[in-house]
């Protein structure tokens, strides 16, 4: 795996990528990318995916910058299922963190939830430290197609960048 993590490219997520992204959630989830990356496009936020040389993104995530002065927000990080544990969500965070500071922030934050102790862990591995919990919510879609509210408790967790 590591020739394969040495040929992956950290980039700007497009509209052609997203027949790809079935595994990164519901469809909903994924016909709501297609507005990100016109915020992207429009550098209100960044929008990132993971890709081999040839072929679909295997991770992706965005970056906010409007939640809270001084940081970027990491939101929507997610790698693809069969290639979790391999250092490609390192990659992305590390990708996005030097976002962030290209941008001018000097601090990143993100929620984790909390029933998701394997990405906390990861966070923590990378520098970020818990400093408080929230809940928080989003609408999803069912296998069915049905919409459905989603309720969570996260944790919030930082990180200062040099």
């Amino acid at each position: 795996m590591a020739g394969t993590m040495r040929a992956l490219t950290v980039r700007d997520l497009t509209d052609a990528d997203l027949p790809s992204l079935g595994w990164a959630g519901s469809p909903r989830h994924v016909r709501e990318l297609a507005h990100r990356i016109r915020r992207a496009q429009a550098g209100e936020i960044d929008y990132l995916a993971v890709c081999p040389p040839a072929g679909p993104p295997v991770a992706l995530g965005g970056i906010g910058y409007t939640a809270t002065p001084g940081a970027g927000t990491l939101r929507q990080l997610g790698v693809h299922p069969a290639l979790r544990s391999r250092g490609i969500g390192t990659l992305l965070i590390r990708s996005a963190e030097q976002h962030i500071t290209a941008r001018g922030p000097a601090r990143a934050e993100l929620a984790v939830e909390e029933a998701n102790p394997r990405a906390r862990a990861l966070y923590e591995r990378l520098g970020y430290r818990a400093h408080g919990r929230a809940p928080d919510s989003w609408d999803v879609e069912d296998a069915d197609g049905t919409p459905r509210r989603y309720e969570t408790v996260c944790t919030l967790m930082r990180k200062h960048l040099a």
